[in-house]
């Protein structure tokens, strides 16, 4: 798992790389992502923020059009910038459709058997990144971890947070989305992946994946800001309404869970990229604390 050093560009006084490695959790498949490390990382070890990119991105799509860096850079944050699946898997129908199998990992663990091998998102994520990164003795602080993303990358955001809550690992401080799938278990794009990833299909998808079912199950204090657009032409596949319901009704008030509509905006990195800085703030909030 040893790292591979691809590019490298100076961006805001520190440094944008991207690097390769062949990961296990990926089924022994190669695997690139893009880190962003602040000047102050020189000094001494920086916190991280884990950005999940959407349905057909790559580790680029965040790192190049986000607009997340110069605040990052500002607050002293380092940037993580993951594949959205494996790559190059040769799994049989992996690449016939733009929102399964590649470039559509939905950041989960796949228990049926024609995919369990390779679609292990979630442990790559949570698990295998860090301690690829740790090993590699770049100077991040993985005790102090955040996590954000967009739309299948938002859906990953809030349930990997909630998870690490419902299981007391705790892993990641805060957690924030642009146009999250928020009811993964009622719309077509969810229950799309969860059907052909899960042995279970959409019933496992719905207990173990669905973040509107999940927050209804955490009882302490959460830390979680979502963004939407009106205009988004996907609103039928994220029902954010439906997430911020199940919130309330768990008795997370708007300090705890914060789902902003904002008037006119679409599902693209037109409209990340205008409330990129909102995240960062939120996310230094509890990385710097």
């Amino acid at each position: 798992m040893s790292l591979e050093q691809l590019s490298s560009n100076k961006h805001y006084e520190g440094t944008l790389a991207k690097y390769k490695f062949r990961s296990a959790a990926l089924g022994d498949t190669f695997t690139q992502f893009n880190l962003f490390l602040p000047a102050n990382a020189a000094q001494g070890k920086v916190p991280v923020l884990v950005y999940l990119a959407g349905l057909t991105c790559t580790e680029d799509n965040g790192a190049q059009k986000g607009g997340f860096m110069r605040d990052a850079a500002a607050q002293g944050i380092a940037l993580l910038f993951p594949d959205t699946s494996p790559r190059g898997a040769g799994i049989e129908g992996e690449d016939v459709d733009w929102d399964f199998g590649s470039g559509a990992g939905f950041y989960l663990n796949a228990t049926n058997p024609k995919w369990s091998k390779h679609y292990n998102m979630l442990t790559h994520i949570t698990q295998e990144l860090p301690q690829v990164l740790e090993k590699a003795g770049l100077p991040l602080d993985f005790t102090r971890q955040s996590i954000f993303g967009h739309s299948m990358g938002g859906h990953g955001a809030l349930t990997l947070y909630l998870a690490s809550l419902l299981s007391g690992a705790k892993q990641y401080r805060s957690a924030s989305a642009f146009s999250p799938i928020c009811e993964p278990s009622e719309v077509p794009w969810g229950t799309k992946a969860f059907s052909g990833y899960l042995a279970g299909g959409a019933t496992e998808g719905k207990d173990r994946y669905d973040a509107t079912v999940m927050i209804g199950k955490v009882k302490g204090a959460v830390n979680i800001l979502v963004d939407y657009g009106t205009a988004d032409n996907f609103l039928y596949q994220l029902h954010p309404d439906k997430f911020l319901e199940a919130a309330r009704v768990a008795g997370h008030d708007e300090v705890q869970v914060r789902v902003r509509k904002q008037e006119g905006y679409d599902h693209s990195y037109y409209f990340i990229s205008t409330f990129a800085s909102d995240h960062i703030h939120f996310h230094a909030n509890f990385l710097k604390a």
